[in-house]
């Protein structure tokens, strides 16, 4: 089988969950033996870093990629809101990716053109013109819901009223496109019921994320220790884990009031602010070299967001190296893991004191919600099982 990979970011460096995503997703039809080609787009944000490719990664898929300026632009902006473009999608279409992706497609015939997320769905027009390829869609998340819950969230009227606009475009958009492309893979069963309601007719499949768990060696809660040391890891470009960290170390974090409970942050482009608060047992990190070494090193992580779609790729990394995972409904959204056995769920402020206050004064509790987590990845996140539902979902779709 061939297949042709369109990404919205380059798979390497895997520093964030899209990355980490994209990259398994690669390396998964690599080892089924699919002859694969990347073509990639690359941006301020996620830059094509040839020398953090493994050089086997680039000769195996041949990727290229293609600059496009994503950064906000206020005419551009202004103007969708008077027009039916979503601007969150029309940012991401470029002339260049576009006679690119001609160009490949022209001089190459592939059976799968597979799409990594809502952002490449504007090129669907040129894959239909130039190839008789079935294109699949992979869902990372629904992104109107992430603006819808940003928006519901949002206290200045202004910007609650904008943030609802772009939500509604995009909600318009995605129901628009489902049905143009001849399958998707959600990442989880909540996108794959929302798709349902939202009318989409052709084949769609939950593909959840997928690791290789040799990779993660568990370092469990030690119950010896009087110590209980707090984590959380995520891009800090990112709105909903922004608004997450800001609730809880504004309003949560100083409230336990406990010497032996510390929180660690790190995360690409942490903020000024966070990096220069003066909080006690708290530390700030800017982005760290490796994110599996940086989450080895403490006790449970907390993610405690009010908003986003998808699932998140880091609760699955740190429940897979055995560490107690304290989030809210929405951060859990995506994961079956059950509260108060694999990981632990709180949605207000008295939850997450209680919940970790609970972990403090119970460490066999802490001990046993981590070997559990490890277990339910090793079961419900096995590469090599996922890898092959992707191939059926291709195979349905021809």
């Amino acid at each position: 089988m061939k297949v042709l990979q369109l990404c919205n970011k380059p798979p390497y460096p895997a520093k964030d969950g899209g990355c980490i995503a994209i990259k398994n997703i690669s390396l998964g039809l690599l080892s089924n033996r699919v002859k694969l080609k990347i073509l990639t787009m690359e941006t301020e944000k996620h830059p094509f870093l040839k020398d953090e490719f493994p050089s086997d990664f680039i000769k195996r898929t041949k990727i290229e990629s293609i600059f496009i300026d994503t950064k906000l632009n206020v005419i551009d902006a202004f103007s969708a809101l008077v027009t039916s473009d979503s601007y969150n999608i029309s940012r991401f279409f470029s002339s260049d990716f576009n006679s690119k992706l001609k160009s490949i497609l022209i001089n190459n015939e592939y059976d799968i053109v597979h799409l990594e997320s809502l952002f490449l769905t504007p090129y669907i027009d040129t894959i239909r013109r130039n190839s008789k390829s079935k294109i699949i869609l992979r869902s990372h998340n629904l992104e109107h819901l992430i603006w819808e819950r940003l928006a519901n969230l949002e206290k200045n009227k202004a910007k609650k009223i904008y943030l609802k606009h772009l939500a509604k475009k995009l909600k318009q958009y995605e129901k628009s496109v489902l049905n143009d492309v001849d399958a998707i893979a959600t990442i989880s069963s909540e996108d794959q019921n929302r798709y349902v309601e939202l009318q989409c007719n052709v084949p769609i499949e939950t593909i959840s994320f997928a690791l290789k768990i040799n990779q993660y060696p568990p370092t469990y809660y030690d119950i010896t220790k009087n110590k209980l040391k707090l984590f959380h890891i995520g891009s800090m470009d990112w709105m909903p884990n922004i608004e997450a960290i800001n609730w809880f170390v504004n309003d949560i974090f100083p409230q336990l009031n406990n010497k032996d409970i510390t929180l660690n942050i790190a995360g690409k482009n942490m903020p000024k602010h966070l990096l220069n608060l003066n909080l006690k047992n708290f530390k700030a990190n800017k982005e760290v070299k490796s994110a599996i070494e940086y989450m080895s090193k403490f006790d449970v992580m907390i993610v405690p967001l009010l908003s986003g779609s998808g699932m998140r790729i880091k609760i699955i990394e740190a429940m897979a190296l055995g560490k107690t995972v304290i989030t809210t409904s929405v951060g859990l959204e995506g994961i079956d893991a059950k509260n108060g056995k694999e990981v632990l769920v709180a949605d207000s402020e008295e939850m997450f004191i209680s919940q970790i206050n609970f972990l403090s004064q119970n460490p066999e509790k802490n001990r046993m919600i981590s070997e559990n987590a490890r277990c339910f990845i090793e079961k419900h996140h096995n590469s090599e099982i996922i890898n092959k539902h992707l191939l059926d979902l291709y195979n349905k779709a021809q």
